[in-house]
């Protein structure tokens, strides 16, 4: 007969090892990284785009890593506010020290990430800590603004050619005079059937009359 507390022993090391597996699988599921090796970097932008914590940081189009932290804090070189995002990445990737970092987003109106191109052969590895400077998108609303803007300007660039148009219906103008004036019409076709039947009085050039020395 198997002694207490031996089978308690059994069972306290198999539900011992059972929670192992179930964190490793909740661990996995989640997406966290703390069974991977990595190292921490930072990019620092002036507009975060709405990039959130948890968000996706990929490496040439490939999930990478997470965001960790955003902070906003000062630049006193610069004088102004900014964004520092810090990500976790895998350590295997090795990014360039000259990468460069973007706030992209998945799909037009999609989830925003971290998007990091490759950099130079050569240039180096980022380390631990190693800050990249990001390159900003243009805000929205910006680009909402001047494409007000451009609908305005053509807006009154099609009204100034309906005004145009009206006047030259209206036989008003060079252009609109030969479009309805039918001597000037008549006197213009002349022209043309002329210079087809004699062409060479395009290169016929006038003989200036000499002036006689007083």
């Amino acid at each position: 007969m198997l002694d207490k507390s031996k089978f308690e022993f059994r069972v306290g090391v198999f539900v011992f090892f059972g929670l192992l597996v179930l964190v490793y699988i909740v661990f996995s599921i989640g997406d966290f990284y703390v069974f991977r090796p990595g190292c921490r970097i930072k990019t620092v932008f002036n507009f975060a785009d709405g990039i959130e914590k948890g968000s996706p940081v990929r490496y040439a189009g490939v999930e990478v890593g997470r965001v960790e932290d955003i902070k906003i804090f000062y630049d006193s070189t610069k004088k102004i506010n900014q964004i520092e995002l810090t990500a976790w990445v895998e350590k295997h990737i090795g990014i360039e020290k000259d990468a460069e970092a973007y706030i992209n987003t998945l799909g037009l109106l999609g989830e925003k990430y971290l998007e990091i191109l490759p950099g130079t052969k050569g240039s180096g590895l980022v380390q631990e800590g190693d800050v990249l400077m990001g390159n900003d998108t243009i805000p929205m609303e910006k680009i909402k603004q001047k494409g007000y803007e451009i609908a305005l300007e053509a807006q009154e660039s099609l009204d100034s050619l309906n005004e145009v148009m009206s006047k030259v219906k209206r036989g008003e103008g060079t252009i609109g005079k030969l479009m309805t004036d039918e001597k000037v019409y008549k006197d213009l076709s002349e022209f043309v059937e002329d210079i087809k039947k004699n062409p060479w009085k395009l290169l016929h050039k006038p003989k200036r009359s000499k002036r006689k020395k007083k």
